[in-house]
């Protein structure tokens, strides 16, 4: 029998590429197996065909099983970078942590530490800490609050994540008052680097699966300006809107489509876009606020040098034009307003 005592990286790594199948298969579900090779879009389990992860080969060296290469942007490594850049943890330890979790291996003791001090509240640390906290949407009030709105087939869905019991302040209450607890959708506001910059929190009633009754029922932390919640990773295209609800529902109906949800008019006009973008596709909510801050965002892409596109819709936006008229009625609502070189692209074949 053998034994490890340390489960030092390399160790678990070496671990991990005896499981190659099986951690791509948990990981990366959206790929498939090809001969030798799982095949995906990216580490973040985007489909497609970019990434490749050997199956088989010897332990380690040339040719080892695990190894793994994203031919379309050139990174590479083995079976634990792979878990880092997937779940996009920001250290080693937690990628251990989530590598040993996978291969049910005992956590080794920790070295005494001092205790943890208390993020400022608001700020991107709080905001961090409150994402690791998150679990899967997968079965959760929050897929049924979003399956309320239309919004279908979100699990695999990297930027969202539930909290069952997210604390919530009253802003009208004292300030010794006891924040109470509600179930919570968390959105993952990044910036262009893929790097955590703040968090969406919308309070959900457990009760009808809508929103909590609240005041303010959603509420952002951390850094936003610039950023935003970026939904599959941007290309020569991308989307760009207002609501998390709304982006959400225009890559429904358009699911190749890359988007980024600024989840507000100001934020949406100040969003920073990721390079090499061509064509930049605005989402334009039917009120003043929003038509200035299209306005605004698509003069500044111009002035990049991209081509930008409006997308209108004949309610308020996206996600109501989805709940009113219905998935195939919203698609050949956009068709005539894409691109022409972009239909056969971004709609589904039966759509096209």
């Amino acid at each position: 029998m053998e034994f490890i005592t340390e489960n030092t990286a390399p160790e678990i790594a070496q671990r991990l590429s005896r499981e190659a199948e099986a951690v791509c298969r948990h990981y990366l579900s959206n790929g498939r197996r090809q001969g030798r090779y799982w095949i995906v879009g990216d580490a973040e389990n985007t489909p497609g065909r970019s990434l490749y992860v050997r199956l088989t080969g010897p332990s380690s060296g040339k040719g080892a099983a695990g190894k793994w290469t994203d031919a379309a942007t050139g990174e590479r490594g083995d079976l634990l970078d792979l878990i880092t850049a997937n779940l996009r943890v920001s250290s080693l330890g937690e990628a251990l942590d989530e590598a040993r979790r996978f291969l049910s291996l005992p956590r080794p003791d920790p070295p005494p530490r001092s205790p943890l001090t208390k993020a400022p509240s608001g700020s991107p640390e709080a905001a961090r800490r409150l994402w690791a906290m998150g679990l899967s949407v997968a079965g959760t009030l929050a897929e049924r609050y979003l399956a309320r709105r239309g919004i279908v087939g979100i699990r695999t869905i990297g930027a969202l994540r539930f909290h069952p019991h997210c604390f919530y302040w009253r802003e009208d209450g004292p300030d010794d008052t006891e924040p109470e607890a509600w179930p919570a959708l968390l959105a993952k506001v990044t910036d262009t680097g893929g790097d955590l910059t703040g968090l969406h929190r919308t309070w959900l009633d457990p009760v009808t699966a809508g929103k909590a009754p609240l005041d303010l029922n959603r509420k952002a932390m951390g850094n936003l300006l610039g950023h935003g919640v970026h939904i599959g990773k941007a290309n020569d295209l991308v989307a760009a809107g207002e609501g998390l609800e709304t982006m959400l529902s225009l890559r429904m109906a358009l699911p190749d489509l890359p988007v980024i949800a600024a989840l507000s008019a100001n934020h949406l006009a100040a969003l920073l876009l990721p390079d090499g973008i061509d064509r930049l596709y605005i989402a334009v909510d039917s009120d003043e606020a929003g038509r200035m801050a299209a306005d605004t965002l698509a003069d500044r892409a111009r002035t990049d040098g991209i081509e930008t596109v409006p997308l209108a819709f004949r309610l308020e936006d996206a996600n109501d034009d989805l709940r009113a008229f219905g998935l195939d009625d919203l698609r050949a609502h956009l068709r005539p307003q894409l691109a022409p070189q972009d239909v056969e692209r971004l709609l589904p074949s039966s759509a096209a």
